[in-house]
């Protein structure tokens, strides 16, 4: 993309074949100056060629062709390999004509776009990694002013320069520049205007230092609007569609949806724009093109935004483009949702066969979704984004991305709020304390329990005000509350049993348990236990089975029963192995390594705490699997 760097990539590797000794006839250079208003033409490139080759005035010959053919003569001539660089090439018209017509000599072409129906060896060029970009900025400081110390003094701050020009090299070469301009003000100030402005080009441009080395100014906001005006209406569109996505990086289908066009059409205008550099395309770690994603680079983000910003008709169609993205979400994330709480007799859910495939695409959008969830904030897109936020629960839950779920219930709660939507409001309450007490954070759960029981009561909703019930025992408990837990429970037990759903009946049953075993109560807790894996198992549900075998497991060992709880426990990591739920299946296995451990069988318990370590390191939860790791080498093998 413009800004990459590609001119002075392509001088400094000039000047490092010119030292190996690889180019003894010389090297010629031409600016095609091909994302000018008024490009060189090749008719205009031969001149300055044949030029640097001392054929001027009276020897030049007198017509185009005539001067196309001296130029290849001289080439073939000269037995001393040379290196041609045309710089800036917008077309292949500019370049074709000028190449050597001899494979003796070698040509370097740089372009922001990519030549594809050519034969020629393409390098992309990618933004800088986040050290070489702190580098470049810690170098130009040190190099214009020895003393200059403030990377040294406040290198969070170099870093996040770094980011806010999204590790351009024309971004950061502008911004070490206003820095050695504002030498008596820190870094972190520089940062400060670029996020309140929230475009980095309206502050990079308007402070910028001047001209680079070659003479060309140092700017952002005409490099991307040269390449945006080269752009097919088409294709015009699409990018500023693509700014606007709630993810860094979007989906084929995502983008069809946003664009309102068919697989196809998008696919072949995204691959347009990633052949001029606008768009970058990402592969899938199953490296199908399938699963091929598109990333808009941050500053192109940012410039495609103030384009739809400044055109009241832009807006409406970018309002437009985003409602169908969010219902493209909503409508996908429920059916992987009823996917993941499907149970056998129940409907079929559309699209998604298996809980693999509702996980990999919720895996594969999660960004998207969390982001557009967030767009409950926007009155326009509220409803939609609230029931997609209310959607999220199951999955975020599963992988265990709780400061996602605090983040999108808040969100859905206070949208719902703001609408008067009381009954969205209620479960977006519910989902929240879910949260907060996964989090750690009982008090906060219990008061959002709390309101969300309320606010069922208000609706005479007795279905949604048991759950809320049973949630907030589960708070309580959390708390230190037993007595209240188990009490909140009973109620909740005693609502599920007179609506006869045996489902959610199971589940109250087995969070009783866990209160009634913290109050001491352990073979009533055993009991309890039991009732809701008959529950869970005459329903069919083996991933919340295998929740209740886990805890009657921890039951049964505070009630000196060791074998009978190993048993459990292993029933318990089988189910949560066989549906891939590797946390639960981790917890499985240290309560196994201690019940072996309870038993004097240290080398077993030493086998499985490794094992959870595996597990725990399979869902992404390094610190558990680190205090897996730390207890098995406490054992001898």
């Amino acid at each position: 993309m413009g800004g990459i760097g590609k001119t002075a990539l392509a001088v400094e590797a000039a000047h490092r074949a010119r030292e190996k000794g690889w180019f003894p006839g010389g090297t010629l250079f031409v600016d095609l100056r091909g994302y000018d208003a008024d490009p060189v033409t090749a008719d205009q490139a031969v001149l300055a060629l044949l030029d640097a080759l001392d054929v001027r005035d009276r020897d030049l010959p007198p017509t185009t062709e005539r001067q196309y053919d001296a130029y290849r003569a001289l080439l073939a001539e000269r037995r001393d390999r040379m290196l041609l660089i045309l710089d800036n090439a917008s077309d292949p018209s500019q370049y074709l004509p000028l190449l050597p017509g001899t494979d003796r000599h070698r040509v370097l072409i740089t372009s922001r776009d990519r030549p594809d129906s050519l034969g020629v060896r393409l390098i992309d060029l990618e933004t800088l990694a986040p050290g070489d970009s702190v580098a470049l900025v810690t170098r130009a400081l040190h190099d214009s002013d020895e003393r200059d110390d403030r990377p040294a003094r406040e290198p969070a701050a170099v870093r996040e320069l770094a980011n806010c020009c999204g590790h351009l090299p024309l971004a950061l070469q502008i911004a070490a520049g206003m820095l050695r301009r504002r030498r008596h003000r820190d870094i972190a100030s520089l940062v400060a205007d670029i996020r309140g402005a929230g475009d980095p080009a309206d502050v990079l441009d308007r402070c910028s230092p001047g001209t680079d080395l070659y003479g060309r100014s140092l700017v952002l906001r005409p490099v991307l609007e040269t390449s945006y005006r080269r752009l097919s209406a088409d294709q015009a569109r699409l990018l500023r569609l693509l700014c606007l996505t709630p993810g860094a990086e979007t989906g084929t289908e995502a983008v069809a949806a946003l664009a309102d066009l068919d697989m196809e059409c998008a696919l072949s205008l995204l691959e347009d724009l990633a052949a001029t550099h606008l768009v970058i395309s990402v592969r899938g770690r199953n490296g199908m093109s399938s699963a091929v994603r598109w990333r808009v680079h941050d500053l192109v983000r940012a410039f495609g935004v103030g384009v739809v910003a400044r055109d009241a008709g832009l807006r409406e169609e970018g309002e437009a483009a985003r409602e169908r993205v969010l219902t493209f979400y909503h409508r996908w994330a429920a059916a992987a949702d009823t996917r993941l709480r499907w149970l056998p007799g129940r409907a079929e859910p559309e699209r998604f066969a298996n809980r693999g495939q509702a996980l990999a695409w919720l895996d594969s959008e999660r960004a998207g979704l969390i982001a557009a969830a967030l767009w409950a904030r926007e009155e326009r897109h509220r409803n939609t984004a609230v029931r997609l936020a209310l959607r999220l629960w199951t999955y975020l839950d599963w992988r265990r991305y709780i400061d996602d779920l605090i983040t999108v219930s808040r969100a859905a709660q206070e949208a719902a709020h703001r609408a008067g939507d009381r009954r969205d409001e209620a479960g977006a309450w519910n989902n929240l304390g879910g949260a907060l007490r996964k989090a750690g954070r009982a008090a906060e759960a219990i008061d959002a329990h709390t309101r969300a029981r309320d606010l069922h009561q208000a609706a005479r909703d007795r279905h949604n005000e048991a759950k809320a019930w049973s949630n907030l025992g589960l708070a309580l408990e959390e708390a230190g509350r037993v007595v209240e837990a188990i009490d909140a429970h009973t109620r909740a037990r005693d609502l599920f049993q007179a609506a006869r759903d045996r489902h959610n009946e199971a589940g109250v049953w087995n969070n009783l348990g866990l209160a009634l075993r913290a109050a001491g109560r352990v073979e009533q807790a055993i009991d309890a236990h039991t009732r809701a894996r008959d529950l869970f198992q005459a329903a069919r549900d083996r991933h919340y089975e295998a929740r209740v075998w886990n805890n009657l497991g921890v039951a049964l060992r505070a009630a000196g029963r060791p074998e009978e709880a190993i048993e459990a426990y292993g029933k318990a990591y089988e189910i949560h192995r066989e549906f891939e739920d590797w946390y639960r299946a981790g917890q499985a296995l240290l309560n196994l390594a201690r019940a072996h451990q309870y038993a004097d069988r240290q080398v077993d318990a030493r086998s499985y705490c490794l094992q959870a370590a595996d597990a725990f390191a399979r869902a992404d939860a390094p610190d558990r699997a680190a205090q897996a790791r730390s207890w098995a080498a406490e054992l001898p093998e």
